[in-house]
């Protein structure tokens, strides 16, 4: 018996009945979601899993161990669409789902379940969701990470937490790393991956043309991965970095999944390209300014994990999107040298495990 079930009691092998997430939609925690797959897995092997996801997230679901399917479906922000709500319940409602775990806090998120008529509906008490959730879940505020707080949903009804909760995966198959390089005309040779982009400026680290062209000057060859809005910052890093560096941006997020799968050690901000490239098992170096590692790095945990250490900042970590003090010294502290030398550093510890 392993250790999840242990944590969860004998897994219950006779309940059949396919189980419906509600995730966030974030990419990051969309990966982070993978978790609740596997410890409803470990809690009832033959029940499906299916996720609701978004146009931009549905190519992880694909990767992901475990996951019978994705319900695409795109609501707005900001506002109910009422007709959208109820074309989804009634796809939802053909698909016979026995529960559903409704992960966001908002009343937005329920009413699709709720409309379908899934019998189980599983959610901590938010926004007035009286009648739309079903099986209150409470506690949740004392509960520390973002992902104590998801994975403890799809658990019993006030079982403790574990020491370790199972950590994403994504798997892709090697045929199809070789077909992207051959697409992209890229060498068979380890690479760096660069991913400059994050929600929010103050989780940028400003280095990546310094680093990028350190690493070219060393032979290395360097992708800029991200996704449409990063293609302004991955001309310049590419410019900054020379003929070595390669502007690997683009519209899907698929492309992003493999360029991590395909590099020999990725570099990323605090951002959903760091938790996929970690969930891939890439080695990874985060780079942390406003935001807490303990928080916010991958469970599956990082080859490095890069935090400033020069000067005292009382502001740090204040989780900010935007620097309103200290003139981004969280991140500017830094140096574009430091990160090179640990990421070849990586490199080669990876290119000796792959050896033995």
């Amino acid at each position: 018996m392993n250790q999840n079930s242990q944590l969860n009691g004998d897994a219950d092998r006779s309940d059949t009945r396919p189980i419906l997430i509600i995730p966030y939609m974030w990419i990051g925690d969309f990966v982070r979601n993978h978790t609740v797959v596997r410890v409803l897995k470990e809690r009832w092997p033959n029940r499906p899993v299916d996720l609701l996801t978004t146009s931009l997230c549905a190519p992880l679901v694909d990767y992901m161990p475990g996951v019978r399917a994705g319900i695409v479906w795109d609501l707005p922000r900001g506002r109910l669409a009422v007709g959208r709500q109820l074309a989804l319940a009634k796809l939802l409602r053909e698909q016979n789902y026995g529960t559903a775990l409704v992960l966001p806090r908002t009343w937005k998120a329920a009413i699709a379940p709720a409309l379908a008529g899934i019998p189980e509906r599983v959610g901590f008490v938010g926004e007035f969701r009286f009648g739309l959730i079903n099986r209150w879940r409470w506690g949740e505020k004392k509960l520390p990470r973002f992902i104590d707080k998801n994975a403890a949903l799809a658990q019993p009804d006030g079982a403790p937490l574990p020491p370790e909760w199972p950590v994403p995966q994504l798997r892709v198959p090697a045929e199809d790393i070789v077909r992207w390089r051959q697409t992209n005309g890229l060498s068979g040779g380890a690479a760096v991956a660069l991913a400059p982009g994050s929600v929010g400026v103050s989780k940028r680290w400003t280095y990546y043309p310094e680093a990028a062209r350190l690493l070219a000057e060393r032979g290395l060859e360097v992708w800029v991965v991200g996704g449409p809005a990063e293609k302004g910052l991955a001309q310049e890093i590419a410019a900054a970095g020379g003929p070595g560096v390669r502007d690997l941006t683009g519209n899907d997020l698929r492309n992003g999944v493999l360029a991590m799968a395909a590099a020999g050690v990725a570099i990323s901000n605090d951002s959903g390209l760091m938790h996929i490239a970690a969930a891939l098992g890439t080695p990874t170096m985060g780079i942390f300014g406003p935001t807490s590692p303990y928080l916010w790095a991958p469970l599956n945990g990082l080859a490095a994990t890069l935090v400033q250490g020069k000067e005292v900042l009382s502001c740090q970590p204040c989780q900010s999107t935007v620097c309103k003090m200290n003139d981004h010294r969280c991140m500017r502290n830094i140096a574009a040298s430091e990160v090179v030398e640990i990421a070849q550093r990586v490199l080669g510890e990876a290119g000796a495990k792959a050896e033995n």
